[in-house]
């Protein structure tokens, strides 16, 4: 195995880093002495390079199992840019192209080998490994081989075959997202019985979290990135392809530079649109679930969920490509009951078996929870993943501005009763109308001005009674009609209609008129308070963009944002000092170090 400081050589030489983060070195030394790991680092935490720094040190090529395309190509760009040999595999490659790869990796010319798992199966790919040295095989995503996960990949469980094939060859299985059955999954369908679990808090300190009650979800939205991230990239989550064609019409009219991303679009589309929101700054992306895995821009101020996730998991998965850089970001979501009724009736009306439904919903439940929840959504969020965490974060809306809890098991009667007086088929506002005693026509057409339930609302207003029903179909005590929006009683409201439980319900906090601006130090302008710092700074993202266009590669490939804020701090004068800078390696120094020092020493 190779000393400790042979692996520092590589990391600050190559990487351009000082220090390893959390158990980096714990894990690469693992692998580098042949045994198996599954390792769980959330994202941004520097997975990558548990398995890259073995590879250059390990004799032979690294074969790394990579889902998609657009991933193992930014990879691959990313690592010749610091002077690794990497290259891929995969259909975008000319049949020629193809063959001149394969020879080179029968020739050794290869550390690192990027392949899909389809390829990875097939024979003639097998018999090229066969007469190739293999450093170690790395499964990235690996959370892909759970058939209840929701990046669901059935060519995954095809990679047991590793194992058997070539049992000498250490293999690391990485991922950023996994509950407990899904662990279990995974070092089952990979066949990794004696592999080292090596596991770094879920915690991502940088990422602000914030869940607002639903009234016009794309205004909301809209407001929300006036307010807080004009001119900065993000991703903004719906669920339907016509939501997010909507929603990025609207935020393209209002000045916000957006695209649309969905599966219903042509392929060179979809990915015209990837490649310009990699490639390009202060772009947003409005897409649905299709888009994000494998994303690695690092300079994603927000992402913005317009509708529920599915379950926890898949939340933590999308608001993780928030921040990767360790700035400060937020993960925005807005929701109302109508979310929670669409994905519970998805679930009801799939071909799934009963165990999986049950399972996903549950899922479902434990992601209604976090919303409505009292607590610091950080706590809830990571007490999913088998953490223990502090009471209190002080980044989530729920620790800069505490929720009141209050009794609501009259108000949850009264509700439910109404519900039932009504018939069963009215939706909530029409519901909180009868309660408040309004004087709308349809109560009257409808007969429903001398119900017992007419006007007895009078402790809440409109909006209150509102809140009220949603946490209701949350606490699973009403179901909605997915087809009409009507409200229904389920069995779980029994024991609350006949007094036998208190219902504890959320006061949902009064809204602001403006979206405040983060506070200084919580944003790229408070980390750069001098304005002549920032002036700088955006000097140097001039440069890098221009660089990066002329290079042809994403402009993060260059150089992090945070790099360029340590320039713009440090304002080294020298490459010595360049050299110094987190994210400056050699290879970066030799060829872009001349270009930035010119930009610093021109606003000396």
């Amino acid at each position: 195995m190779a000393s400790p400081d042979t692996h520092h050589s590589v990391l600050r030489q190559v990487f351009g880093y000082d220090s390893f983060r959390g158990r980096q070195q714990e894990i690469i030394e693992h692998v580098m002495g042949g045994g198996d790991a599954l390792v769980l680092m959330p994202t941004g935490g520097g997975k990558s390079l548990c398995y890259q720094i073995p590879a250059l040190l390990r004799a032979g090529t690294a074969v790394v199992i990579s889902p998609l395309i657009s991933l193992m190509q930014d990879q691959v760009q990313a690592l010749r840019e610091v002077g690794v040999r990497a290259a891929f595999l995969n259909s975008t490659l000319t049949p020629e192209d193809s063959r001149a790869i394969e020879l080179g990796v029968t020739e050794g010319r290869y550390d690192l080998l990027y392949v899909a798992p389809e390829r990875l199966a097939t024979d003639g790919f097998l018999e090229l490994l066969d007469r190739t040295p293999i450093a170690l095989f790395a499964i990235d995503e690996a959370h892909c081989v759970s058939q209840w996960g929701h990046d669901f990949r059935p060519e995954y469980r095809q990679l047991d075959l590793l194992h058997r094939r070539f049992p000498e060859v250490p293999r690391i299985a990485l991922t950023a997202t996994a509950d407990g059955p899904t662990r279990r999954e995974v070092l089952e369908h990979l066949d990794l019985p004696d592999a080292g679990l090596f596991v770094s808090g879920f915690d991502r300190p940088n990422i602000r979290y914030e869940v607002v009650a639903k009234t016009n979800g794309r205004r909301q939205l809209l407001k929300f990135i006036h307010g807080r991230h004009h001119g900065e990239s993000g991703i903004v989550y719906c669920m339907s392809r016509k939501k997010v064609e909507r929603t990025a019409e609207l935020l393209a009219a209002e000045g916000v530079a957006a695209l649309p991303y969905h599966a219903g679009m042509t392929k060179e589309a979809r990915t015209e649109h990837q490649q310009r929101f990699i490639r390009e700054d202060g772009l947003v992306m409005v897409a649905t679930i299709a888009f994000g895995m494998g994303i690695d821009k690092p300079d994603v101020r927000f992402v913005a969920h317009l509708d529920l996730p599915k379950s926890v998991e898949a939340y933590y998965q999308e608001t993780g490509r928030a921040g990767r850089d360790g700035l400060p970001a937020d993960a925005w979501m807005t929701y109302g009951y109508g979310d929670a009724a669409f994905i519970r009736q998805m679930v009801e009306r799939s071909d799934a078996p009963a165990e999986r439904k049950r399972i996903e919903q549950l899922k479902l439940n434990a992601l209604l929870g976090y919303c409505e929840t009292v607590e610091c959504r950080r706590a809830v969020l990571l007490r999913t993943f088998g953490e223990e965490p502090p009471d209190a974060c002080g980044n989530c809306d729920t620790c800069e501005t505490p929720v009141e809890s209050w009794d609501g098991t009259v108000a949850a009667q009264k509700a439910l009763s109404n519900v039932y007086r009504t018939g069963e088929r009215f939706g909530a506002a029409y519901l909180a109308d009868v309660l408040i005693g309004s004087d709308d026509a349809r109560i009257a057409r409808n007969g429903h001005g001398g119900i017992s339930t007419y006007g007895i609302g009078d402790e809440l207003d409109r909006k209150g009674w509102m809140s009220v029903y949603r946490q209701l179909v949350a606490g699973g005590m009403l179901r909605v009609d997915p087809e009409h929006g009507g409200l229904s009683l389920t069995d779980t409201a029994r024991p609350t209609l006949r007094g036998e439980q208190t219902v504890r319900l959320r006061r949902d906090p009064i809204p602001t008129r403006a979206t405040p601006k983060r506070a200084r130090g919580d944003s790229l302008e408070g980390v750069l308070e001098s304005s002549l710092d920032r002036e700088l700074f955006e000097a140097l993202r001039a440069v890098r963009l221009a660089t990066a266009r002329a290079r042809r590669v994403p402009p993060y490939v260059i150089f992090h944002d945070r790099t360029l804020i340590e320039m713009a701090l440090e304002r080294p004068a020298t490459p010595e000092a360049l050299s110094t800078l987190s994210g400056v390696g050699r290879k970066k120094l030799e060829r872009y170090g001349d270009i930035f020092l010119r930009v610093i020493a021109e606003h000396g």
